[in-house]
């Protein structure tokens, strides 16, 4: 028996359909380098004077990128530094920071990309995350628990799920912490300053 033309075309064209409606799977978080978007990060952290006023600060300044093989490296432009007040902003940068010797600050990790190369767009997992934070030439220890989420095909955020405490002694910076309170004429400035950040990453 010979089928009409129609007839044998039907199934033809429903399966051509089903294929162009099948998503293609999302390529891995493995495959390719991952970079900063700088206005989709964020880093922040809270100064405590006179042993009682919290103030945020932040800095607008990040890149970075994240290698295939995990290699992970985030710049800090210290000369973005924000405290909302012009004159510590001058004082942090030219004094305490040092940006004309000490531009910029770097946090790198080495991370196992096969914990999060299984994420699905909207998944996130928690993993514990050592790094080196380097600032003005002085090299300390990180540590924290990082949630990571795949908001999208092609980006990724890593959120701290509580704040990571710096300490200045750790980081030599006794001395110019000390410069600052003689400057603003403070009774204290803690040296211990909690930071947190939300970085996006995109491919």
């Amino acid at each position: 028996m010979i089928l009409p033309i129609r007839t044998l075309a039907i199934p033809a064209l429903l399966a051509l359909a089903a294929c162009a409606q099948a998503p293609d799977a999302p390529p891995p978080l493995t495959e390719g380098t991952w970079s900063v978007d700088p206005a989709g990060s964020s880093l922040s952290y809270v100064t405590i004077k006179a042993g009682e006023i919290a103030e945020a600060n932040s800095f607008t300044g990040l890149s970075g990128s994240v290698s295939p093989e995990g290699a992970a490296r985030i710049e800090i432009d210290l000369s973005t530094v924000e405290t909302k007040v012009d004159i510590r902003n001058e004082r942090m940068r030219d004094l305490f920071f040092e940006v004309a010797n000490h531009p910029t600050a770097s946090i790198t990790a080495q991370i196992d990309p096969a914990a999060f190369g299984a994420l699905e767009v909207g998944e996130s997992t928690v993993q514990p995350l050592a790094a080196v934070l380097d600032l003005k030439g002085v090299e300390a220890p990180l540590e924290a628990d990082v949630r990571v989420t795949r908001t999208a095909e092609n980006r990724v955020i890593a959120t701290t799920i509580e704040p990571v405490i710096l300490d200045a002694g750790a980081l030599e910076l006794t001395d110019k912490l000390a410069q600052l309170q003689e400057i603003a004429g403070l009774p204290s400035i803690s040296p211990a300053v909690p930071v947190t950040f939300s970085i996006a990453f995109q491919r």
